[in-house]
């Protein structure tokens, strides 16, 4: 009898598996589970008055920098944020562990891609899997006058979430030493090719330049025309392979304050599905403050 129960237990599991959130869903998915318990919209475009002119029935509002996902840590820019901070963040919107949260950005821009990337990596860090970007953004989900909106908001109920955090997602520069080293690790630098090439820097960057043997493939590659719907996996292995990027194997992902390396780290891991990907938090505003860190200036202007 114990034998006929396990067999149809493993019945069950086998023809209704657990399936993962996926990392992209589209505006035809957002209307099907509008309402549906358990899922949570976390609108990530961070103005009150643009979610009040209009937002998907339901969603959260949260603010990129104003409720501090990014946080300077010894004068280092774009950190993540000490874990006990976050787990406040997430409940106070609505957010416990069994949750699954859909990223709404505005989708105008690959840059705005990049501030759902980065949350995107921040919720997988803290081990929640049950998570999704909306490809294409608000600017996709509006195109269809039929899609609903909403212009009222009632506060989300705040809930208890506890992390599971996960290391291996995060490199330090001490990863970066050992890739540098030759440990076979490879470097996908996410910045503007000027900024790759030592020709001009982000303000957060002490010194010009890249790391020793990085490839480049600018964020912006990696959304249709610079704007908020990605391409798909063929166009990107593609883009990759142009690039000479790499599509597997031990890989870290860096840029100047950790956006843009978010960005490269989701299309990555997970529309590439290299799942040995880490992304780089403090990226090159952490590496070029300290003197003894090597830079490769690959055009040297003085």
């Amino acid at each position: 009898m114990k034998k006929i129960i396990l067999l149809f237990v493993l019945a069950i599991f086998v023809v209704n598996p657990a399936k993962a959130a996926p990392p992209l869903v589209d505006p035809a998915w957002i209307k099907d589970h509008i309402g549906k318990p358990g899922v949570v919209f976390l609108d990530v475009r961070g103005s009150p008055r643009t979610f009040q002119a209009g937002h998907i029935p339901g969603a959260v509002l949260t603010s990129y920098g104003r409720e501090k996902w990014r946080v300077e840590i010894n004068h280092v820019p774009g950190m993540l944020p000490p874990v006990k901070d976050l787990e406040k963040l997430i409940g106070r919107l609505g957010i416990g562990n069994t949750d699954h949260v859909v990223l709404v950005p505005g989708g105008y821009s690959s840059g705005e891609m990049g501030v759902a990337a980065r949350l995107y990596w921040t919720f997988k860090v803290l081990g929640h899997d049950e998570v999704s970007i909306l490809d294409g953004g608000m600017a996709g989900y509006t195109s269809d006058k039929r899609n609903p909106l909403d212009k009222n908001y009632a506060p989300p109920v705040p809930k208890t979430f506890k992390a599971n955090f996960r290391a291996e997602l995060l490199a330090t520069d001490e990863d970066i030493k050992k890739a540098l080293a030759g440990d076979g690790t490879a470097l996908l630098d996410n910045r503007p090719n000027d900024q790759h090439l030592g020709i001009n820097k982000s303000g957060a960057v002490q010194r010009t330049g890249t790391l020793k043997g990085a490839v480049n493939l600018p964020g912006k590659w990696t959304t249709v025309n610079d704007g908020g719907k990605f391409r798909t996996v063929d166009v990107l292995r593609r883009l990759y392979a142009a690039a000479k990027a790499p599509t597997e194997g031990k890989t870290i992902t860096f840029c100047n304050t950790g956006h843009w390396a978010s960005l490269g780290w989701f299309v990555n891991s997970e529309l590439l599905g290299n799942k040995q990907t880490k992304m780089y938090d403090g990226s090159m505003a952490d590496w070029s403050r300290k003197p003894d860190n090597p830079m490769d200036q690959r055009i040297k202007l003085k």
